[in-house]
């Protein structure tokens, strides 16, 4: 009986290994635009953007109050303009949009309400492909503690599930 059991176990816990290691650091980040202010005319939008590194994946959450602003993504000539004539690549305007980045690329962002580009309300991101090693990465940040209790975990999986196999 105990062998029909550790059998039972043991093909999912080798599942488990190889689907952990497969997306072992392939997480995608999920961004609020403007932290807790949200998408809205008081922020400083070019310095929140350069406070992360955006990596394809990666999700923009705008929130902001619906019909008081919008979320165009345009071209870099749109930006720089905030002339919304041409250059309109994709509109949203829920309140609450989604904005899943797919490529890696630079990106541009702007509130096409009448006023609200020229005055701030917009900003440009340089996402990269994912799992760049670089400098900076070799230096811990205030989530070194969570990418390390995960890995932990992930070690403690493995050797849970040897000594199963073991066993």
């Amino acid at each position: 009986m105990e062998d029909k059991v550790v059998s039972c176990v043991r093909v999912p816990v080798i599942i488990l290994m190889i689907w952990f290691s497969f997306f072992n650091g392939a997480v995608s980040e999920v961004y609020d635009v403007g932290d807790e202010n949200g998408w809205n005319s008081e922020v400083d939008f070019a310095s929140w953007s350069e406070k992360y590194n955006f990596t394809v994946g990666d999700v923009l959450e705008f929130k902001y109050s619906k019909g008081q602003h919008n979320v165009f993504e345009v071209t870099e000539s749109a930006y720089r303009t905030c002339n919304m004539s041409s250059g309109v690549l994709a509109k949203y305007d829920s309140g609450e949009d989604e904005v899943k980045l797919n490529e890696s690329k630079k990106y541009w962002f702007v509130c096409n309400v009448s006023g609200h580009c020229l005055g701030g309300m917009r900003f440009g991101i340089d996402v990269k492909a994912g799992n760049i090693t670089n400098n900076s990465e070799s230096i811990p940040s205030a989530n070194s503690a969570s990418i390390f209790a995960y890995h932990r975990w992930n070690l403690g999986l493995y050797f849970f599930a040897f000594g199963i196999l073991l066993h």
